[in-house]
C-alpha cells in the first residue's frame, strides 16, 4: 500500500445525484418553488430561501411569516435561519414587522461578521438591507389570539402547535445541500420565547461532507437534544437518515419522566447520496418530498403507536 495518499472525504467517494428538495409538512408549493429554482441550475442555497418564501408569503398558514399567530401579548415574532454547503449560518430571533425573515437571515451570513441577529437590532439590520416594515398581524390571526385570551391555556397542541413551520433541505445539481427554516414559532408564547427553528444544531444543520436535517414541532424538546445536529452526527458514523431520524427522536422519548405524549417533533434528513429519512413522535407529521421530477406529500413514520 502507498504511503502519505490523501486521505478521501464523504464527498469524495459517493456518486452524484440528481436534486431533491425535501420539507416539513404540507408545502406543495414551496418545495415546488425551489425544484424550479434548482431546475434552472441555481444553488441548493437560493432554492431552500425561494422556498421559504413562499410559506412566508402565505398568510393563511398560521405559523409562517405573515398572518403567524401572535405571543400572549399579540405581537407576532418571527423566527429564521439558513445554512450554506459551506457551513456558513445566519439567523434572526424574535423580529416584528419584517416578513421574509430568511432572507435577512441569508444577509446576516453574507453581509455581517455575525451568525445571530435578535429583536429590535435585526429589525433595523432588515431595514438598512431594504426590507420593509408591515403589519404582520392579519384580521384572521388577531380574531384567534382574541378567542384564545378568553381562557388563556397555554400548552401545545399536537400537530398544530408547528404545524406550518417550515424546515427545508435541498441537494443541488453539483451535489451541494443547504437548508433553511423559518417559523412565527409557537403560539401564544411568553413574549421573547424562541424555539429551535433558528438555532443551529436544533432546527437545522448541515454538513454539506455528509448532510442535512431539520426539525418541526415542540422546540423546547429539540434543543434539549440537539437533534439536527445529532442525526447529522449519526449518518456520519454510517446511519441511514431514516435510521439516524430514528434515534434522534428515541432520544427525546427515552428520557427518564419524559410525558411525551402531550407533544410532537418531527425530523427530516437527507444524506450526500440523495437518500432521505423522516420520522416522529406521533402519527400524522408529514413532508414534502421532490425527487425524480415528482412533489409528493408523505406522511411520516413514527413511534407512538399505542
Amino acid at each position: 500500500m502507498r504511503q502519505n495518499q490523501p486521505k478521501k472525504t464523504v464527498a469524495s467517494t459517493i456518486k452524484s445525484v440528481k436534486p431533491l428538495v425535501i420539507a416539513t409538512w404540507k408545502t406543495d408549493l414551496a418545495v415546488e418553488t425551489a425544484a424550479a429554482y434548482l431546475a434552472k441550475g441555481a444553488s441548493a442555497l437560493d432554492a431552500v430561501e425561494q422556498g421559504c418564501r413562499i410559506e412566508e408569503a402565505n398568510e393563511k398558514g398560521q405559523s409562517v411569516g405573515k398572518g403567524g399567530l401572535p405571543d400572549r401579548d399579540g405581537n407576532v415574532t418571527l423566527d429564521a435561519c439558513i445554512m450554506d454547503e459551506k457551513g456558513n449560518y445566519g439567523a434572526v430571533l424574535g423580529v416584528k414587522n419584517i416578513k421574509h425573515v430568511i432572507s435577512v437571515a441569508r444577509k446576516v451570513m453574507e453581509d455581517t461578521p455575525h451568525v445571530m441577529l435578535v429583536g429590535e437590532g435585526a429589525e433595523q439590520f432588515a431595514v438598512s438591507k431594504g426590507f420593509e416594515r408591515e403589519n404582520l398581524l392579519t384580521e384572521a390571526s388577531k380574531k384567534a389570539w382574541e378567542k384564545w385570551k378568553i381562557k388563556s391555556e397555554y400548552k401545545p397542541i399536537i400537530n398544530i402547535e408547528n404545524h406550518d413551520t417550515i424546515g427545508m433541505l435541498a441537494v443541488d445539481k453539483d451535489g451541494n445541500i443547504s437548508g433553511a427554516c423559518t417559523t412565527s414559532g409557537l403560539a401564544y408564547k411568553l413574549a421573547g420565547r424562541v424555539g429551535d427553528s433558528p438555532i443551529i444544531g436544533g432546527g437545522l444543520f448541515v454538513d454539506n461532507e455528509v448532510g442535512g436535517a431539520s426539525a418541526t414541532g415542540l422546540g423546547e424538546e429539540v434543543l434539549k437534544t440537539v437533534g439536527s445536529f445529532l442525526i447529522v452526527e449519526l449518518m456520519r458514523q454510517g446511519k441511514t437518515p431514516q435510521e439516524a431520524c430514528e434515534i434522534a427522536i428515541g432520544r427525546i422519548v427515552n428520557k427518564p419522566g419524559k410525558d411525551f405524549k402531550n407533544f410532537q417533533v418531527g425530523y427530516i434528513a437527507v444524506n450526500k447520496q440523495g437518500e432521505t429519512g423522516a420520522y416522529s413522535i406521533h402519527q400524522w407529521f408529514s413532508y414534502n418530498l421532490f425527487k425524480n421530477g415528482e412533489n409528493k406529500n408523505i406522511q411520516s413514520n413514527y413511534f407512538n403507536k399505542a
